[in-house]
């Protein structure tokens, strides 16, 4: 997982993967700011064959939540583990103001965004982020976008200037009227916004992987025979449905699933075994992502319960921050089901 990783974050950084991906990008995130992407999220199901990866965030929830399960759960991981996760993503804020500002300044005031912030289901770690920011001497305050105060000279919060954003708000490419000024705020350099459009066009959006997947494609990337391999193995073959025959997908339906690639947290997400027609029929070709089934691994708790599993790797860059695991049932990950949610991993 750790190899793919470092390969993805390779790949982002190379000029001829830059070229090949920015035709198909909208000219936002073309804007290199200069830095890269907090809480980067890598998302794998664990097979018989080796683990495969299932997607990429660039705002991936649950970091904290994963951290603060280690402290609960007792010796899961060795001490010096769950240190270096909170180090690192210490180190990873001001690692983002370093890159944007040249160091010349340290990072004084964050603010976490996300829209309607009441009813986020995640906003308890939003505020316990901040929380642990302040305790590191960060004025950190949770804020939703139409609080912010934004004029030429920066972007404010309750009078008071804002450095770094960092942006839970899933308007990826800030194409909604409540981000436009947030997006020119952003273009214009005015303040430090991480994760951003730059670091979801490269890694994030879904079209990605049928890039990654792709073995003609990746001819023209110039990796090595291994690299290539890695992706091939790990990355499910996808493709968007208009490059199709409608008749075929139907027909082979049931091995796959359906995603649309502008929607996240596993909305609109369908399996083909359960599919419609009427539903497969209402599908966007253009904006339809669709992927071989790459079925989770299961979790027998100690009352009985079987949970499905996945492992979200947290990233900064290229480092590893953590490990977090999250426990469902049904067809997709939620907080809702009674013993589900984040779990702590044990590293061996």
């Amino acid at each position: 997982m750790l190899r793919l990783v470092r390969l993805l974050f390779r790949l982002s950084q190379s000029d001829i993967y830059r070229r090949q991906v920015f035709p198909e990008l909208p000219e936002v995130a073309r804007f290199d700011p200069g830095h890269a992407a907090l809480m980067m999220g890598y998302d794998f199901h664990l097979t018989a064959n080796g683990p495969r990866l299932i997607e990429v965030n660039t705002n991936a929830g649950g970091g904290y939540i994963a951290w603060l399960s280690e402290q609960l759960a007792g010796k899961v991981s060795p001490a010096h583990l769950s240190n270096r996760f909170q180090q690192r993503l210490l180190q990873s804020y001001l690692q983002e103001w370093r890159d944007f500002s040249g160091g010349d300044q340290p990072l004084k005031r964050v603010a976490v965004i996300d829209e309607d912030l009441e009813h986020q289901p995640l906003l308890p770690e939003m505020v316990g982020c901040c929380d642990w920011l302040c305790q590191h001497d960060i004025d950190a305050q949770t804020a939703s976008p139409e609080q912010l105060q934004i004029c030429s000279g920066g972007v404010y919060l309750r009078d008071k200037k804002i450095d770094l954003i960092y942006n839970r708000h899933c308007d990826f490419y800030l194409e909604t009227p409540l981000m436009a000024e947030l997006k020119s705020a952003y273009l214009a350099g005015l303040v430090c916004l991480s994760p951003n459009p730059f670091a979801y066009g490269l890694l994030a959006d879904k079209r990605r992987m049928v890039l990654w997947s792709d073995a003609a494609a990746l001819e023209d990337l110039k990796l090595s025979a291994s690299d290539r391999q890695l992706l091939l193995e790990m990355v499910p073959p996808s493709f968007l449905l208009s490059t199709q025959n409608r008749a075929d997908v139907w027909f082979r339906r049931k091995k796959l699933i359906f995603k649309p690639v502008t929607r996240f947290a596993s909305r609109g997400v369908l399996m083909g075994k359960g599919i419609t027609k009427k539903r497969f029929a209402d599908l966007d070709p253009q904006t339809t992502l669709v992927q071989d089934v790459v079925a989770p691994s299961v979790e027998t708790s100690e009352s009985g319960q079987k949970f499905k599993v996945d492992l979200r790797l947290f990233v900064y860059r290229d480092h590893l921050l953590g490990v977090g695991a999250r426990l469902y049932q049904g067809q997709v990950t939620n907080l809702r089901t009674e013993g589900g949610g984040f779990a702590p991993v044990r590293i061996v």
